[in-house]
Parts: structure tokens; sequence; C-alpha cells
């Protein structure tokens, strides 16, 4: 009895994964769970370029350049980094990718997308749990934002940010920025 065929397409789209094509830094194509993760139907996000799921400009092309070398080698290059949904909210993802054609490294790609917010809450559970707003925070120092920065991009004041992260600092039992992201990172 002949193997049925593969649905390549279904697999594609139904892949538990945030999967999506990349064509000169813009979506070509993305599936359900890459919908879903950045919270838009399909027609709002393909066409349109990466640079409206990170949190600024600075962020996506300083990701867009670390990335080049790796892809270039026709090496995968993976990340963790702070994203912004479609609604705005900032989260943790990690994102794993290659060029289809090394040498090229931006022309066509592959992105897989797992989001890590959910991992990192789980694993600072129940004693470090986190608000809504200390993982923004979080998420923007994780980035390598200052306070200042943090409060720009979240759209608060950096006293906020401060007490925010003051809170972090107390949960986590660090002293400072530099701690709290290593464990943040590393548990």
């Amino acid at each position: 009895m002949p193997e049925p065929q593969v649905d390549h397409i279904q697999v594609f789209q139904l892949a538990p994964v945030g999967l999506a094509v990349g064509r000169a830094r813009r979506i070509a194509d993305c599936n359900i769970a890459f919908c879903e993760m950045f919270r838009g139907p399909r027609k709002a996000l393909v066409g349109e370029g990466f640079a409206g799921l990170y949190p600024d400009e600075r962020h996506y092309h300083g990701a867009g350049q670390r990335a080049e070398r790796t892809l270039l080698a026709g090496k995968v290059f993976a990340s963790d980094r702070v994203m912004r949904r479609l609604d705005g909210e900032l989260f943790w993802v990690h994102v794993r990718g290659r060029a289809l054609r090394p040498g090229a490294a931006h022309d066509d790609t592959l992105w897989v997308f797992t989001e890590l917010s959910g991992v990192l809450a789980a694993r600072n559970a129940p004693a470090t749990a986190l608000t809504a707003r200390e993982r923004d925070v979080a998420a923007l120092f994780v980035d390598g934002r200052t306070a200042k920065e943090a409060a720009l991009a979240l759209g608060i004041s950096p006293r906020t940010v401060d007490i925010y992260r003051s809170r972090l600092l107390r949960k986590f039992g660090v002293s400072n920025t530099g701690d709290l992201v290593r464990r943040l990172l590393l548990g």
C-alpha cells in the first residue's frame, strides 16, 4: 500500500510553534501559531516588515546586524529577545532562524518563534511571580535597556521604572540590574 502524501502546507500551518518565512526582512508567510503569538490575523502580518514586531527601530536593526554573520555562514541563528505583539504588549521570545540560501543573509529566511514569557513566569513562580508590568520592565532590562529607555518604550516615567526595578531586585534577592538580568535568564 502506498504511503499517504504529506501536505507540507498543512504541516507548516498547524506546527505548534510560530513559523515565519522572511523575504528581505518582510513576512512572506506565517503560520497559525505565529499569528496567535503576535495577536493578529495573517492578513495583518504577511507583507509587513518584521520591524513592527520589535519594541523599536534600534532593536530591529540591532537584531538584524547580530544575525547577519551567522546567516551568511549558513548557520542557525538563535537569540532570546523582547518583541512586541500587534496590540503593543511586549513579551519574551526565543527566535531561531536560518537563511534558505547561504550568502544571502536576509533574502529568504525561515524563523521559528517560541514564547518564553510563560516559561519564565512558571520557572519563577510562586515566590517570584511577576505582574504584567514587572515582566514588561524586566524584559526591557534583559534586552539591555536603561531605565530611561524602558520608560520611553513603555510610556511611563523613569521613576516608575525605578520603582518596578526595586521590586524586581527585592523579589529576586539581587542587588543590581546586571544580577537581575542573569537571574531572569538563568533561573
